[in-house]
């Protein structure tokens, strides 16, 4: 998620990347066929995929492999949780350096301190070290860098001046985040489960490495990096505060539903709400891109929160698992949309040499989002009930709404 490049004598963009294809340019009429035609984006493509899947994997692993030795998954929740708030302080920092220095000269030094603490993990948990280890070995995987992110800033700048492509681009990441979510942990609880308790993170640590591997061999197509850029942090572009304040709503939506559902119907039901989101976000990807994208994200979350009550009237009045099922699966289809438009929106307040980190403080903000949902979620599942539960995502939602409406307008 950078402009960057990261070689010491970075390829300039005349010659490291074929000129953006301005949206006149002749070519196959499906958007996502003439996005991959792009020269060198299969690639990097194919590394940033296999590099993204374990995101998926990695907390459910862990929870499984600690809950599994130690015997408590409140254990496993507060482990896990440790190193959600250390990426939330680190992963800001790894985006400036990226942003500074290039992407491969960062991203895999990076990805190997945080493989180095994935199988820190393991051999803690496998040879019954103390438990404070399991906090400090997950807290190290804090370094992972922002991978899609970093692939949203290679479309960035391979179509540079060419908004339709760039909202294609966009549709296409964020459709391949929910994909790797949705997959992520049903391989993770596979592995764990036919093979052995560590196997989920194992094989999750050979993806990233793999993966990033894969990506940052791809030195054509990577943004060069603007070099002596010391500039202010993208917190004091005006709006994007109030940007980050909608992301962490955003995410507040998405922690609270997945603790409910989990809670009241188990974990697979989820896949419908990615799989909706999913679908929703390679059809948005079609559309034109938005002239005002501030009002259409506006639009977005209103359609947001009016899907997300859905699931809490499926439960309220029916009680029916097949009814909240199709409701979560429509419930999702708002989700892409709002994702893709946010970041539209990050891509346009933040200074070119600083993308990497301005979309890496979106997600952070998505992730303290998170945490924060699924801790009102699950409190209010378990001793207020379902409905209640229910009742937090669209809250959330609105509360989105509302933040977006007063801070985003003009955008």
């Amino acid at each position: 998620m950078s402009p960057e490049t990261a070689a010491p004598a970075p390829v300039g963009p005349s010659t490291a990347a074929p000129a953006p294809a301005g949206p006149s340019a002749v070519g196959p009429s499906n958007p996502y066929v003439r996005l991959l035609a792009t020269p060198g984006a299969r690639a990097f493509t194919a590394g940033n995929l296999l590099a993204r899947l374990p995101m998926g994997m990695f907390s459910v692993s862990a929870v499984i492999m600690i809950a599994g030795a130690h015997g408590s998954y409140a254990l496993a929740g507060a482990v896990t949780a440790t190193g959600l708030a250390a990426t939330a302080v680190v992963a800001p920092w790894t985006a400036r350096l990226v942003d500074r220095y290039g992407q491969a000269r960062i991203a895999v030094p990076a990805t190997a301190v945080a493989v180095i603490g994935s199988l820190a993990l393991v051999l803690c948990v496998h040879h019954d070290a103390p438990v404070w280890t399991l906090f400090a070995a997950y807290a190290a995987t804090a370094t992972t860098p922002n991978t899609g992110g970093m692939s949203r800033a290679r479309w960035a700048h391979l179509h540079r001046g060419d908004p339709a492509a760039l909202h294609t681009a966009n549709s296409f990441e964020q459709a391949a985040d929910e994909l790797c979510f949705m997959l992520g942990p049903v391989l993770a609880a596979s592995l764990c489960g036919a093979l052995f308790p560590e196997a989920g993170t194992l094989t999750g640590a050979i993806l990233l490495m793999t993966g990033v591997l894969v990506f940052a061999a791809q030195r054509a197509t990577e943004p060069p990096v603007t070099p002596g850029t010391r500039a202010p942090s993208p917190l004091r572009t005006p709006g994007m505060a109030a940007l980050l304040a909608v992301f962490l709503a955003t995410g507040a939506v998405f922690g609270s539903m997945e603790v409910v559902s989990i809670a009241h119907a188990g974990g697979a039901i989820l896949a419908l709400q990615a799989t909706g989101s999913c679908v929703a976000g390679l059809l948005y990807g079609s559309l034109p891109p938005a002239a005002r994208a501030g009002r259409r994200l506006l639009l977005c979350l209103t359609g947001m929160t009016v899907l997300m009550s859905l699931p809490l009237l499926a439960t309220a009045t029916t009680g029916s698992l097949p009814v909240l099922a199709g409701c979560l699966l429509l419930a999702g289809a708002a989700t892409a949309p709002t994702m893709v438009t946010g970041m539209t929106l990050v891509q346009r307040l933040t200074p070119q040499a600083q993308l990497n980190e301005g979309m890496t403080l979106a997600v952070t903000a998505l992730l303290g989002g998170v945490a924060a949902g699924s801790a009102v979620g699950g409190w209010a599942a378990e001793h207020a009930g379902t409905v209640a539960g229910y009742a937090a995502p669209m809250c959330a939602a609105t509360l989105a709404l509302a933040v977006a409406a007063a801070g985003t307008r003009r955008a």
